[in-house]
């Protein structure tokens, strides 16, 4: 099986955009593995007390029976939601999971600014998922009114990026 980057590209971003958590492809010349969000509380557990001394696999084991309930790791803070929009703008949300970037790379002009007219086509951020760069293009020609996520910032799938004014 020969798989191009086109095809690797629409794969990922299938899978990014579903509730798969684990996927698993061979080829011929390569074999792509993607985990995600995989996290067994017990299974680090059970690490921890295999890798101490006797001693404190003891505190471990008792601290793991106060802390059942308490997770080990802080939960990812919950994305902003959007405030509630005017009925005459039409709201552009991320269609996947990805990092949010206003610019082609670091120190150079975002792609558009509030105020700024856009056409069918163009690029207005680009959102990173799995390492790829993803241009997000206006699906129509419109003027930026609101720009609601910083650079940098985590998006979830559906979340409102910019509300526009259609022209």
């Amino acid at each position: 099986m020969k798989l191009d980057h086109d095809e690797l590209d629409r794969l990922i971003e299938k899978i990014s955009t579903s509730d798969i958590q684990e996927f698993s492809l061979e080829g011929e010349d390569f074999k792509l593995e993607i985990k995600r969000n995989v996290f067994d509380q017990n299974q680090v557990i059970n690490n921890l007390v295999s890798n101490t001394s006797l001693l404190d696999k003891q505190t471990i084991t008792n601290q793991k029976t106060i802390n059942d309930n308490v997770p080990l790791v802080n939960e990812p803070e919950v994305p902003q939601v959007a405030p509630p929009g005017r009925p005459d703008l039409t709201e552009i949300t991320s269609p996947m999971v990805g990092t949010f970037y206003r610019a082609a790379a670091p120190g150079e002009e975002p792609f558009v600014e509030v105020g700024n007219n856009v056409k069918v086509g163009q690029t207005i951020c680009i959102l990173e998922a799995m390492k790829l760069m993803n241009e997000i293009e206006s699906e129509f020609n419109a003027e930026i009114v609101e720009i609601l996520v910083e650079n940098g910032t985590p998006v979830e799938f559906g979340q409102v990026l910019m509300r526009v004014k259609q022209s």
